[in-house]
This record gives structure tokens, C-alpha cells and sequence, in this order.
């Protein structure tokens, strides 16, 4: 008698059962009590409008508690040198594994920073120099500009068989720093008139520096150092008053009774302000710099921050600057070429970490570019090139937009890297707006409806197709295309730009038409920013809003940064008759136990900081006496409180009317910032708001063109109309706009394109097609021209 087979499947391992990231109760900045399960090892995309709340579920709710739990596996004495994270307010995170973040902060604050450094590449080429150079010049060391040529001599003291013994020893550490520029490749000098009034003496105000205020200590460093007489007029100075005056060496002294050190103007200016990187100064500081500073390429180096003898090891005649200096796919192709079994595993790595540069499009940059001046999709790349070759599997990888700056030529090669990041085993989680990143997600998740307080909820979850038909703002908008413009508005005239030759730029000339929308596109590397930036500098009618991140503390919000805290304050104390600086919660009006922040932190060592609410103000910053000031029957603490469209209304008419606010409030409206309150703090707008931000602040700037550098950064298709609609606006008002743009549908309402490429770095630095998006489509002769074609169905 046949027995039947038991059919059943084996039981199921109970640790394969962890295949869900379930997230409940999130409620981090505007998340109403978000609860969604994320699956692992897929490809999992956040989209919805720019404020929806993606960033604060992806990255401030479970990438940052996957990074808190993996710092409390490390010992209390470790963490207190770690940066402490609070856990984010949600009551259950289940299935976390270790998060790698890949977002967009700009790299380096250092000027040494440079894209070799940054990735490791610099090093390796260091250690090959060193073992194959010829002449052999010394270690590793001797290579890196970032270490200096020291050497010492003196006595020391051994204890030896029970005897003391005075011993002489002397060393040496031959680096590679060039010693006029200190490895920065640029030598700066100071134009002495914007320092100082010569005529003036420091009794009565000579310096000009910001931050040297009279009666401040900067200033009473000098006026009562004794050294010179402060009420002479410095061009009355001996020379030895001047040397001690603008270049004395630092020496301890007692000025003013007290002990302090004293040093010349130039060498205090010198460490104070130009050892910083200029992208992280203050506004004030970067204009005083750009002012009083001349950069000029280092004579003694040329620009390359080696030593003469860095230089002259050469292996195959090429020297370290020389490979520093070539584009990464020339680099990679040289590397290959180098056959020596005995450094066989260096150069393997080596040529897989520039191969990596090149396979994610970066193999135009050079490693010595400056980290700084990368853009923000740049930095993210470079970023994500460590992660490439790694043999890690089961982790979650967190990306932000990785699609921003890139040509959509470019974001087919970064879809294949997100998938192959997945197919090795990996959980991806992608913030995103591009529909073509979009569309190969394994689940999706829109988060909405609105933005700010409207939105913060789960609006669907599910497939792509799912997506499509789910009647969300994201799902009704994915299939948008927008069309070619039946008719294009006229020049009133050109912007002639003649023998641009920077970066890669050859010899470019090309009249950019005024009064009309024109946009700039090409692949990434192509030589866009530097043919506009570089030809047309900001200035004299000419308002450039570039990618830099806005720069703000917990203290800046919307107002402070807009300018319109001031007509706010002013006419809270016209109608009072007392002073603005009450109604500043960073001035004399802030509450004195939590200094005008709203919360009292309290630092707990090595453990997470807690931050409570002030009793005292209740969080609303600002003094008891100040709040019983009212104007248009609120105070100043409700005022901040208000959405921008709400604000509008309330200094529109009636008692509160005050047209110098309502002008910036409607500008703020009109990029679609209506939804954002007054007060909310700078560090929690998303990236496409702050670009908002950014933008609905130059646009009172005098100036006739425009220049806006990729605008559409963290925008969603939703927002991209109401740009494009603010575009025509300001064309319309006779303004000349200038866009540096890869969004398809930017491109198809432009009245005007420029198309550089053919490709990136060495194969770009052309012209490739001038004329209207029409021409362009019709003509398909350019990777641009492909890619419209195919948007818009033609």
C-alpha cells in the first residue's frame, strides 16, 4: 500500500521572520503618529511634497536610532568622546539594522579638504610614491601636503643601570607641505586699506576689521597694548611702530590689567578668518574677506601645495601633483598600466576605488578639486563611493535625493547602483522626487497630504502601480509631462560671454539672449556653473542664488533670515513707544532662564542631552512684560506662531499693517512657502524649502538677470509648476532669467537652451546646441535633446 508523502514545507527558521522595519508612533518635527512597516532588503522610495515629513521619518526617526543604538554597544568612556544623539520620539522601532547615511551636507570646512583626501585615493597614491618614486625621497610623509618638514635637537635625560645620563638626540620629519602656502595651494594678500583708515589713530576708530569695535577686546588689544601712541594717525607710524602694529610675533603682556597675547594685525586676521574655509563663514566676514583679500596661486609650488622634492620623485615621469592633477579616468587608465607585483594588492584597491569614480560619473573631477566646491549631488556621490566595492550585506543604506545634480542621462547609472546596492542584500531607502527613481522602487511610501503642519501623515503605501492610481498629490502627478511652449517669448537684447576658458571651459563663446527664460543643461561635469558663474559674477545687476546651504543656528527662523523681523519689531515699538530690541528673543527681550531659546538643555555627559520646555516662558521665548505688548491684539510670540498665509493677512490691513512686512510675507507666499510658521527653526526646514527660502529672500535684490542654479533641488512634481509659474512671473516683470537646470520640465518651458557637453570633464567644455526647446527635440543630435524627446513624446 503506497503512503502518501508528507507535502507540508519545513517550518520557517524564526530568525528569518525579521524581514520588516516596523516603525510606530513616530511623531519627530511634523509626524502625527506615523506607523508603517518598511521591508527588508528592497528597494523602499519616500516621496510626497517638499515639508511632507520624509526626511524626519528616513533620516531623524530611523537612520538616527540605528545610529544611537549602535553607539550604546560601545563602552561609556568611547561614547563620551561621541557625539550624543536623543532618542527620537517614537514608541516602537522593531527590525533596525546598521543604517549608513549617504546624505548631502557639503563636504569640507578645511581648504586642505580635497577629493583625494576625502576618499582615501590620496593615500594610496602616497604609499605607491613612496615605494616607487624616483629618487626615493622619504615615507608616505613626504608626500602629503598636510604635514610639514620639522626637525629638532636637543638634550634629553635616560635613566640607565641606575645612573642618570644626559643623552643628545635630534630628529627629523621630512614632510610634503609647501612652506610659503602651508598646503593650500594659494597664497592670500591683505589690501591694507580695507584694515585700517590711516589717517584716523586707533583712539578714534582706525580699524575697519569686523568685530573690532572700539571698547571691544579685539580693539583694546591694540589701542592699549603701549607698544605705539593710539592717538597718533597710523600713517604717522615709524616703521617699528607699523612692524609691531601689523606683524609683531606673539608675545604675552599685560594690557588693560589683564594677561593677554598680543599679536600683529595681519598674522591675527590671517588665523582668525582666512584659515577657514570660505563657504562656512559668516556673510558679513565672507564679504569683508572677498573685500580685503587677494588669493593668488602659490609661487614657489604653482598651485600644486607640494614641496620641490614631493615634485620630483616621479614614477614613469609622472609626479604626484602631476596624478593629482589629471582627470580620475585618466588616473584610473594610468594606475592600470602600472604592472609592479611587489605593490600588486595597493594598486588593485587603488584602481577600484577610481574606477568606482568613474562608474558613478565623477570620473571628470581631479583629485586635487577642492572638497568645498563640490556641489551637493557631487559630495553625495563621493560619499558613496566607499560604499560601492563593500562586502557588507543586510545593512540599510539611507540615501538623500541622489538623483540632485544629475543629468537624466546620469540617473539611469545611478538607478543600476541603488539596485545593485539592493541585490547584494541590502535594505535601501531612498528620499526621493524624480519619477524615473521613482518608478524601479519595490515599495513606495508618500507621505503627506500637504507640507508643514498639513502634512506628516502616511498617505499610501504599496507598488508603483499602486501609486499611480492611488490619488495622491505624488501619484496624480507621476505621469505629468509638461509640454513644449507653442511660442517662445523674444530676446531684448544678449549677454555676450567671450573666450570662457575656465575648469574645462574651451575657448567658449555664446550670447545669452536677455528678457526671456533661458536654460542652461548638459551632463554633470559638462562645464555649466562654470560658464555662468564664472562669466557672470554677482554684482552690478546680476542676482545669483547658487546650491550653498543656508547657514543658520536653532536661533534663525524664516523671519530672521528673510529680513522681516525688523519692520515686525519696529512696529511693535512704534505703537508702545519703546525700544525693537524688547521683541527680539535674542536681545533684551528674551526670557532669562532659557536665554531667549524656549527649552533649558541639560547635558548629561556621555549620554543623550534632554531638552525641556522653560517654565518660565512656557516656549515662547521671550520675557512675561514683553508678551503683554500687543499689536493688532497679538503678541509677539503669536505673531511667530503664524503660518506665512495667516501673517499676510493679519500686516495686510487694519491696525497691524505694516507694508514693509506684508512685502517680503508675500514674497515667501509666492515661492510656496504659505505654509511655514514665522518662527519655525532654520534647522528643521527640509532642503527644498530652504532653497524657497533662499530664493523668496534675493528677490527684492536690484538686479535685472537672474541666475538660479538648479532651482527644482528637493522640489516634488507638484512644486515644480508653482516654480515654473514664479519663473514667468519675474521674466514677465522684465527680468532676464538664467536657470541651470536638469529637470525635463524646466527645459520645455524655457524660451531659450544652451546645451554644453558632448560629455563630462575633458569630453565636455563645448557648445553642443543653441536654440528653443522645439529645435532641440527636433533636432536629437545631442544626449539633452534624447532625453527631451522622449519626455515630452515627441
Amino acid at each position: 500500500m503506497a503512503t502518501r508523502k508528507n507535502t507540508q514545507p519545513p517550518a520557517r527558521h524564526a530568525a528569518d521572520s525579521h524581514d520588516l522595519i516596523r516603525v510606530h508612533g513616530a511623531r519627530v518635527n511634523n509626524l502625527k503618529d506615523v506607523s508603517i512597516e518598511i521591508p527588508k532588503r528592497r528597494l523602499t522610495v519616500f516621496t510626497g511634497v517638499s515639508g511632507s515629513g520624509k526626511s524626519s521619518l528616513v533620516f531623524d526617526t530611523i537612520a538616527a536610532e540605528s545610529q544611537r543604538l549602535i553607539n550604546e554597544t560601545y563602552s561609556a568612556f568611547v561614547q563620551g568622546f561621541m557625539p550624543t544623539l536623543a532618542r527620537p520620539e517614537v514608541d516602537v522601532l522593531d527590525g533596525l539594522t546598521t543604517a549608513i547615511i549617504v546624505d548631502q551636507q557639503r563636504m569640507g570646512g578645511d581648504p586642505r579638504s580635497t577629493v583625494g583626501t576625502a576618499t582615501d585615493a590620496n593615500a594610496m597614491l602616497r604609499i605607491l610614491f613612496s615605494r616607487l618614486g624616483k629618487p626615493y625621497i622619504g615615507s608616505p610623509k613626504a608626500f602629503s601636503f598636510n604635514v610639514a618638514s620639522i626637525s629638532g635637537a636637543g638634550a634629553v635625560t635616560v635613566e640607565r643601570g641606575g645612573q642618570t645620563v644626559k643623552e643628545r638626540r635630534s630628529f627629523s620629519i621630512t614632510g610634503g607641505m609647501c612652506p610659503r602656502c602651508e598646503g593650500r595651494g594659494s597664497v592670500t594678500d591683505l589690501d591694507l586699506t580695507q584694515l585700517y583708515d590711516d589717517s584716523k589713530s586707533l583712539n578714534d576708530g582706525a580699524l575697519t576689521v569686523p568685530g573690532y569695535k572700539p571698547g571691544g577686546w579685539s580693539y583694546r588689544l591694540y589701542s592699549e597694548s603701549g607698544l605705539y601712541d593710539a592717538d597718533k594717525p597710523i600713517r604717522k607710524y615709524t616703521k617699528r611702530e607699523l612692524y609691531d602694529f601689523l606683524h609683531r610675533e606673539p608675545v604675552r603682556m599685560k594690557i588693560a590689567g589683564i594677561n593677554m597675547t598680543y599679536e600683529g594685525l595681519i598674522p591675527r586676521i590671517q588665523k582668525s578668518m582666512l584659515a577657514k574655509d570660505r563657504e562656512s563663514m559668516q556673510p558679513h566676514i565672507r564679504e569683508f574677506v572677498d573685500r580685503a583679500v587677494t588669493f593668488t596661486t602659490c609661487p614657489d609650488c604653482d598651485g600644486t601645495r607640494l614641496t620641490e622634492a614631493a615634485r620630483s620623485s616621479k614614477i614613469r615621469k609622472v609626479s604626484i601633483a602631476d596624478a593629482c592633477a589629471m582627470q580620475i579616468s585618466d588616473l584610473a587608465a594610468w594606475v592600470d598600466s602600472l604592472d609592479e607585483p611587489s605593490v600588486a594588492p595597493l594598486l588593485a584597491t587603488l584602481h577600484h576605488t577610481l574606477e568606482s569614480f568613474v562608474e558613478i560619473g565623477l570620473g571628470y573631477l581631479s583629485l586635487d578639486r577642492p572638497a568645498g566646491t563640490l556641489s551637493g549631488g557631487e559630495a553625495q556621490r563621493v560619499k558613496m563611493i566607499r560604499h560601492l566595492g563593500s562586502s557588507l550585506t543586510d545593512t540599510t543604506y539611507v540615501f538623500d535625493e541622489p538623483t540632485t545634480g544629475l543629468h537624466p542621462h546620469d540617473i539611469q547609472r545611478m538607478n543600476g547602483l541603488l539596485m545593485r546596492l539592493r541585490d547584494k542584500g541590502n535594505t535601501v531607502l531612498v528620499v526621493e522626487h524624480k519619477p524615473e527613481t521613482i518608478a524601479i522602487a519595490d515599495h513606495v511610501v508618500d507621505l503627506g497630504p500637504g507640507a508643514g503642519t498639513a502634512g506628516g501623515t502616511v498617505c499610501f503605501e504599496g507598488t508603483v502601480d499602486g501609486l499611480r492610481k492611488g490619488g495622491t498629490i505624488t501619484g496624480r502627478h507621476f505621469d505629468d509631462r509638461a509640454a513644449l511652449k507653442a511660442t517662445v517669448r523674444k530676446p531684448t537684447g544678449v549677454l555676450p560671454i567671450r573666450g570662457a576658458a575656465k575648469h574645462n571651459l574651451r575657448d567658449v563663446d555664446v550670447d545669452i539672449p536677455l528678457g526671456v527664460l533661458t536654460v542652461i543643461t548638459g551632463v554633470a561635469g559638462s562645464g555649466k556653473s562654470s560658464l555662468i558663474h564664472g562669466s557672470i559674477p554677482a554684482g552690478e545687476g546680476v542676482v545669483s542664488i547658487d546650491q550653498g546651504a543656508i547657514r543658520g543656528s536653532r536661533r534663525s527662523n524664516p523671519a530672521t533670515y528673510a529680513g522681516l523681523l525688523d519692520p515686525i519689531r519696529k512696529a511693535f515699538a512704534k505703537v508702545h513707544g519703546v525700544k525693537p530690541a524688547l521683541f527680539s528673543a535674542n536681545s533684551e527681550g528674551a526670557c532669562p532662564t532659557c536665554n531667549g531659546a524656549g527649552v533649558v538643555y541639560t547635558d548629561l555627559a556621555m549620554m543623550a542631552g534632554v531638552a525641556t520646555t522653560c517654565e518660565d516662558c512656557e516656549g515662547k521665548r521671550f520675557q512675561a512684560s514683553v508678551l503683554d505688548y500687543h499689536l493688532g491684539g497679538r503678541d509677539i510670540s503669536e505673531v511667530l506662531a503664524m503660518p506665512v498665509t495667516e501673517a499676510l493677512e493679519f500686516f495686510g490691513s487694519g491696525e497691524a499693517a505694516t507694508p514693509a512686512a506684508h512685502r517680503i510675507l508675500d514674497r515667501l507666499a509666492d515661492v510656496g512657502l504659505g505654509y511655514v510658521s514665522l518662527g519655525q527653526p532654520l534647522t528643521t526646514l527640509s532642503g527644498g524649502e530652504r532653497q524657497r527660502l533662499k530664493l523668496a529672500t534675493h528677490m527684492s535684490d536690484k538686479g535685472g538677470v537672474y541666475v538660479l542654479d538648479e532651482p527644482t533641488t528637493g522640489l516634488h512634481l507638484a512644486d515644480v509648476e508653482q516654480l515654473l509659474g514664479l519663473l514667468d512671473r519675474l521674466v514677465d516683470s522684465g527680468k532676464s532669467v538664467i536657470v541651470i537646470e536638469h529637470h525635463q520640465a524646466v527645459m520645455a518651458h524655457a524660451d531659450w537652451i544652451v546645451d554644453l557637453g558632448p560629455g563630462a570633464g575633458h569630453d565636455g567644455g563645448r557648445i553642443v546646441f543653441e536654440g528653443t526647446p522645439a529645435d532641440l527635440v527636433a533636432d536629437r543630435s545631442t544626449l539633452t535633446g534624447e532625453h527631451l524627446a522622449a519626455y515630452v513624446g515627441a
